[in-house]
């Protein structure tokens, strides 16, 4: 049963609709002491005006804690509910278990600090156990949903991770597989080579030609294995920013010896904006998107052309990002395959014999474009052909995050 301390406490109510009233000054405050003393990003930290909408809430869950101790927090109650959906937003933005404990140490020491301070301020008369007892509620509230947010991030970690290594079980199978089946085939052909000295030039020409391109898709397949296992601490070209134009023309650069084999016109559409991007991510997905282009090229047309453009676009959400297309006018994709174009492993024409390759690709793009908060697509235009999309998000400008508190705590007190 709870003490008369716990539900009769005249300061309760008053320090709860206090709470209410500051929660968007607290969760500014809170915005900058996080971007003020932790080594990230701010716009890494808070990269949409979700995290803003949840803060408040918080808070409002940790006020109604404290003026009613009797109504327990509980797994169903919404304050919950957001809590666990930003340990969510977390764990979709890569944050570590050590981060989000940092956050709410930080939430928690301003919470605390306000209340120290509106203390002073009220008239009502207060015991000191009664000043005890609201303290230790602010505290189990900001705990209980610090637990949340924390459990419900782990849970997500977890499965990723299982997810991932099931992934990588997988991908074990298949990359042994393909090259266990390059290397026999190119000590069969070299062998029929050094056994037969007076082979006819056209037959040799066909087994050079056997190892060599046995070789090429063998190093192919290493460098997408190199790809994948490379995280961004681990490759100091995820650091690099360069201009959009310089990051496209460097693709173009490392495909123009494929693409003037296969007489394919790759050309770069003026126009593109002028903007910094990561070196790696846009070098990375234009020069799969171009290999592809040029590995399935219609053979029957006589000009076979690669167009690259480049646009900065707004979301439904209101967000910058980026855009990067690449069509081509080659065989397009067949209707029923087109669902599974990204997926590891997955070959739209699995029958073409003059084609070869891993099928990881396109998943290494989606992955990439993901990973930097992005996305990969495909589109199938009505005159045939393909286009390749990737979008990734601009950075936010700064001071839009404590502008829109501002707006909205202006909004509030007026009304």
């Amino acid at each position: 049963m709870a003490s008369r301390v716990d539900t009769d406490c005249p300061l309760a109510g008053v320090l709860a609709e206090k709470l209410r009233f500051a929660r968007h000054d607290l969760t500014a405050q809170w915005l900058a002491r996080i971007a003020a003393r932790v080594s990230l990003d701010p716009n890494r930290v808070f990269p949409t005006n979700q995290l803003l909408d949840h803060v408040p809430l918080l808070i409002d869950g940790v006020a109604d804690y404290v003026k009613n101790p009797a109504a327990e927090i509980g797994v169903d109650m919404p304050v919950v509910a957001k809590a666990m959906e930003l340990g969510e937003l977390r764990h979709k933005q890569g944050f570590d278990a050590y981060e989000i404990l940092k956050e709410y140490e930080f939430l928690g020491g301003i919470l605390f600090e306000f209340f120290t301070t509106t203390v002073q301020n009220i008239p009502e008369p207060c015991g000191k156990g009664e000043l005890m007892a609201c303290g230790s509620r602010l505290y189990r509230a900001v705990t209980i949903i610090q637990q949340s947010t924390m459990t419900h991030f782990l849970l997500l970690a977890d499965k990723h991770v299982a997810e991932r290594e099931e992934r990588l079980r997988a991908f074990n199978r298949v990359i042994s597989h393909e090259i266990k089946n390059r290397v026999g085939a190119i000590l069969g052909a070299s062998g029929v080579l050094s056994e037969i000295a007076d082979m006819p030039p056209n037959k040799r020409g066909e087994l050079v030609e056997i190892v060599l391109r046995n070789a090429r898709e063998m190093r192919n397949t290493v460098e997408n294995v190199l790809i994948l296992s490379r995280t961004d601490k681990d490759d100091p070209r995820q650091h690099r920013h360069v201009r959009l134009a310089e990051a496209v023309g460097e693709a173009v650069r490392q495909v123009r010896e494929a693409a003037q084999g296969a007489h394919i016109d790759v050309r770069i559409v003026p126009g593109m904006p002028d903007i910094e991007v990561s070196a790696a991510v846009i070098e990375l997905c234009v020069k799969n998107y171009l290999s592809n282009a040029i590995k399935y090229a219609d053979r029957t047309k006589r000009e076979r052309f690669v167009e690259i453009s480049g646009s900065e676009e707004e979301t439904e959400s209101g967000e910058r990002q980026v855009v990067v297309r690449v069509r081509d006018n080659g065989i397009g994709v067949p209707t029923d395959k087109r669902e599974k174009l990204f997926e590891r492993f997955f070959r739209a024409h699995e029958g073409m014999n003059a084609v070869e390759g891993t099928g990881l690709g396109l998943s290494i793009v989606r992955e990439t474009a993901e990973s930097q908060g992005g996305r990969a697509w495909a589109e199938h235009p009505d005159d045939g052909g393909s286009i390749f999309a990737i979008a990734l998000p601009l950075r936010r400008k700064a001071g839009a995050v404590e502008r829109r508190l501002v707006e909205t705590s202006n909004t509030e007190a007026r009304s």
